[in-house]
């Protein structure tokens, strides 16, 4: 039996950066009767899927499906195309660069791992963690290696713990200029269908996505977008792998079904999902999460409080860090704002434990309801004792009210033509 205490009446506003929240028609696709994942039925879902991957990460190349979490696909990136004790140059951004980095020694790599080398009065425990990746720090490194001992290249897209997005196409021309062979390996799990990314142009090699995110499912299914160069990669790595090997699964995607059995009514959920986006268009999908974005971010300012990511030209569209000041207590300012309004936020993680707060503007979304994510955590703020400079409520609503996007950008209306 269901617990109902978990339930309280009314919403609950699950503004994490993930898990998102999840729309009304990609829930009801889930309760449809599990069917044979090895019938005609299931073949032409598989195609169907695999197809609408494809275009959401902008690659003609094969999209390899898991039933796990992103982690599962980090492992599957490594594994699948590296040898024990290769090396491997990783960039910390923040706590899931830094777990990547710990997946990579625990498979037995050799991970080297660069960082902002600057200060930071605001963050001095973390000061690397409020910025993006330096492609030119790449670049300078990639050139001292002349024998091509790193195989390959590890950057986060859009960094979950910070709200920085780091800039993959300059990371490419990064690795190009020093004219190294190098794998190009991006996590863009909470990036994906949210923030702009482009596989092939970009010249990623692999990418690592999850379906909590962008995609507005629950969690349970992550991604692998290849090249024909991992492809190839992958016929001479000697990392072990059976349950996460390309090979096969690619093999029997061509007929639309997978070695293993599918979390298939997950991908029920997948296929609406991608309908959602594709039929709303990924141009406007971005500029949709780009709005709503610069709305919570001008509430932040409003308040007078510091953003995690200190680069503006880097401010993710998915989720907004927000410090909190020196003395107050993040994780009890959360634990306020949930007990009173019903209102989840993210936590700060690893190095920024404490200092800072998340608040996700991604899934199933809209205005109103980031409105009020913005109003508990105001309330919040001053029922804890923070001293803010104004309204970021009042900021929230003069910036959407001047910057009025069409309705179909945030009600999803092109769904209801179906």
């Amino acid at each position: 039996m269901v617990n109902l205490d978990i339930h309280p009446r009314g919403r609950h506003f699950l503004q994490i950066p993930g898990p998102s929240p999840v729309p009304d028609r990609v829930l009801r696709a889930m309760s449809l009767p599990t069917i044979d994942h090895r019938g005609p039925e299931f073949g032409a879902l598989g195609k169907k899927v695999l197809a609408g991957l494809g275009e959401v990460f902008q690659t003609r190349h094969p999209v390899v499906v898991y039933p796990s979490s992103g982690t599962g696909a980090w492992e599957a990136a490594l594994a699948n195309t590296l040898s024990p004790g290769d090396a491997v140059l990783m960039y910390e951004t923040g706590h899931f660069a830094t777990l990547w980095q710990k997946m990579a020694l625990r498979l037995g790599l050799r991970p080297e791992f660069l960082a902002w080398a600057g200060d930071d009065l605001v963050l001095p425990q973390a000061p690397g963690w409020r910025r993006g990746v330096q492609a030119e720090e790449i670049e300078q490194r990639l050139r001292r290696d002349t024998a091509h001992e790193l195989k390959a290249v590890c950057v986060v897209h859009n960094e979950t713990s910070t709200g920085v997005t780091s800039d993959i196409a300059a990371v490419r021309r990064a690795i190009d200029a020093a004219k190294h062979p190098a794998l190009l390996m991006v996590d863009t799990i909470s990036g994906l269908a949210s923030a702009d990314y482009r596989h092939d142009e970009w010249g990623v090699d692999v990418a690592i996505a999850g379906s909590q995110k962008g995609l507005m499912l629950p969690p349970g299914i992550s991604f692998n977008a290849l090249s024909p160069r991992a492809m190839e990669a992958a016929k001479h790595a000697k990392l072990p792998r059976s349950f996460w090997a390309w090979d096969e699964i690619v093999a029997m995607n061509a007929d639309g079904y997978w070695p293993y059995t599918p979390n298939t009514n997950l991908l029920y959920a997948l296929s609406e999902s991608l309908d959602m986006l594709l039929d709303e268009g990924l141009a406007d999908v971005f500029a949709r999460h780009q709005r709503w974005a610069a709305g919570v971010r001008a509430a932040v300012a409003a308040w007078g409080l510091p953003i995690q990511c200190a680069d503006a030209r880097l401010h993710s569209p998915v989720l907004t860090g927000v410090i909190v000041p020196e003395g107050v207590d993040a994780d009890a300012l959360r634990r306020l704002i949930h007990q009173r309004f019903d209102l989840s936020l993210g936590t700060g993680l690893g190095k920024v434990r404490g200092r800072m707060f998340r608040m996700g503007h991604l899934g199933d979304s809209n205005d109103l309801t980031l409105l009020a994510m913005l109003a508990g955590v105001e309330m919040g703020l001053k029922l804890h004792g923070v001293r803010l400079a104004g309204s970021g409520v009042q900021a929230a609503m003069d910036h959407f009210a001047a910057q009025a996007a069409p309705a179909a950008l945030d009600t999803f209306t092109t769904s209801q033509r179906r």
